[in-house]
């Protein structure tokens, strides 16, 4: 994700001044950080946090697309506030999937009254994604628990229990991203699909994320960006 997020911001004549990874973590000071205009933070789970907290300690908004922190979310959202800084988050910057999130929540709707039916979420990445389920598919089973009065949280394990929402995480060689809901009834089934055909989607994302919090204050999503 770094490598395509740069390649999209240079195309779209942006200046990387700063690249930081396992290798050279002791150049992610306070004073280099704020050299930048924003920071997109495509890292780890267990580092999203602290690098969040100390682009805000420089003053420079941030565009996050790390999953697996999201027991966090709730610090990051209020100490945007309290220190006036800019935070720009999303499960997934693809606009496609962001198109499959509406089409999700509208589907759970029309689902709510329809008990016969039974909800599934399967999702397939590369082997080299560090957190399970993955965030997209979090943020699918949230949005159907929200809609679907008969759900009450999901699980990532095989259960019995009919107010759970079940979901598979597989991964693969290097596959970008599939995300599946299915709806099954014991007569028929209804099915909905992203996948992803590569990165650059995500990539793109981040970047138009980063061109549009610029001189912006507060908590902003991909809803906000594409007004979906």
């Amino acid at each position: 994700m770094g490598r395509e997020i740069e390649k999209i911001a240079l195309e779209r004549n942006h200046e990387i001044i700063l690249k930081i990874d396992v290798d050279n973590q002791h150049e992610a000071t306070v004073e280099n950080i704020r050299k930048a205009d924003v920071a997109i933070d495509f890292s780890t789970p267990g580092s999203a946090f602290a690098n969040i907290i100390k682009c805000f300690e420089a003053g420079i908004p941030v565009v996050c697309g790390t999953t697996g922190w999201m027991d966090k979310i709730g610090e990051i959202t209020e100490l945007c506030g309290k220190k006036n800084q800019t935070f720009f988050y999303a499960s997934n910057f693809s606009l496609g999937v962001n198109v499959f999130f509406a089409l999700n929540r509208y589907l759970s709707t029309m689902m709510n009254n329809h008990k016969e039916y039974d909800v599934t979420i399967k999702e397939i990445h590369h082997i080299h994604k560090l957190d399970a389920p993955s965030g997209t598919a979090i943020s699918l089973a949230n949005d159907i628990v929200s809609e679907v009065n008969r759900k009450d949280k999901w699980e990532l394990a095989a259960t019995v229990d009919n107010s759970v929402i079940k979901i598979t995480a597989e991964r693969q060689a290097e596959v970008p991203g599939t995300h599946i809901i299915e709806w099954n009834s014991p007569v028929d089934r209804i099915e909905i699909v992203h996948e992803a055909k590569n990165r650059k989607g995500l990539a793109y994302g981040a970047v138009l994320a980063a061109e549009f919090i610029k001189d912006k204050k507060g908590v902003f999503s991909m809803a906000d960006m594409i007004k979906l």
